[in-house]
């Protein structure tokens, strides 16, 4: 493996707090749409922390209860391996009854476990996003092992993935500050595209930033993921008490980007899942309203996050500084 590159970690992710401003581009989504909506289905299941990868101790984010330190946590596996057996089925049931093609964030681990889920994913017209080969915490990881654990991804979706497709785009959750610059290295190095990375929060609108690794003459696109419509807030407080709290907020936030986008400013809606969570029979019924009632509204275009990436990469392509002016 070759050496990881050199980083400057205050100038390599230049912060921009200034945007589209009052009045964004229009994205002129296919067919007139007022709006773009995206779902997202986490799936971690099989890539956690547990002592049975190897791991100093169980996982502890986003379950139903505290898990253990240092030993196997049998009851919180079990919880992760529902996701895969029952919740991730359930939810693909939906969207294909509703001939919806999703995005899956997709730890290349998880697949790996149960690679019957990496083949109904890409038969069935959906996008596998990278969720990296593991899911675990790189804010403190040195370089070097996340290079390692990338490239790894990398060769894990070669093998689970029917056709050997790579994914165009990544979404650690829990990033590095080099990951955005290791990623791109590492495509650049194995001659793979990388459409777009999904680690920011900051826009309803894709937007462009330079290349952590080759600098301003070429652009890295960056895809708005979302916390707030995300259902791992009924693990985390102040989140959902209950099923119908994420319908609600998931219907407002929808509401509020379809009116926007009646009034001449477009942008896409993330809906972010977990198979382990909303998949949970308690909890299914929010998803499923929520996918009816958008259902029902005329001017919304359903796409993945590659089709809604690609639409924008076409509409507006990176223009690098000395471009502009």
């Amino acid at each position: 493996m070759s050496s990881s590159p050199s980083i400057n970690l205050t100038n390599f992710a230049p912060r921009d707090l200034r945007g589209y401003g009052r009045n964004p581009p229009d994205p002129n989504w296919p067919n007139g749409a007022k709006i773009a909506v995206n779902f997202v289905i986490n799936y971690e299941e099989g890539g956690e922390n547990t002592l049975d990868n190897g791991d100093a101790q169980a996982e502890a984010m986003l379950q139903e209860k505290v898990g253990l330190q240092g030993e196997r946590d049998i009851p919180m596996e079990t919880q992760f391996e529902y996701g895969s057996r029952r919740g991730m089925w359930r939810l693909l049931n939906l969207f294909e009854k509703h001939n919806i093609a999703i995005t899956v964030y997709a730890v290349g681990k998880a697949y790996e476990q149960q690679p019957d889920i990496a083949k109904a994913v890409e038969e069935g017209g959906h996008e596998t996003a990278s969720h990296c080969y593991r899911w675990i915490d790189y804010a403190l990881m040195d370089a070097e092992s996340e290079e390692k654990l990338i490239r790894q991804a990398v060769e894990s979706f070669k093998k689970t993935s029917p056709t050997g497709r790579v994914p165009v785009g990544w979404y650690y959750g829990r990033p590095s500050p080099r990951s955005r610059a290791l990623i791109s290295k590492v495509y650049r190095e194995l001659g793979l595209e990388l459409l777009y990375q999904a680690d920011t929060y900051a826009d309803d609108l894709p937007y462009w930033i330079p290349d952590p690794i080759v600098g301003a003459d070429e652009g890295l696109l960056l895809m708005p993921y979302t916390y707030d419509v995300n259902d791992f807030k009924f693990f985390v407080a102040p989140g959902f008490g209950s099923s119908m709290a994420y319908f609600e907020h998931a219907k407002n936030a929808f509401d509020t980007l379809y009116e926007e986008g009646q009034d001449g400013q477009p942008s896409y809606l993330t809906v972010a899942l977990h198979a382990r969570v909303i998949g949970r029979p308690g909890r299914f019924p929010a998803i499923k309203q929520f996918v009816e009632y958008i259902s029902k509204k005329p001017d919304v275009w359903v796409a993945t996050r590659e089709q809604i990436a690609r639409h924008w990469k076409a509409q507006y392509p990176y223009q690098a500084p000395s471009a502009k002016n």
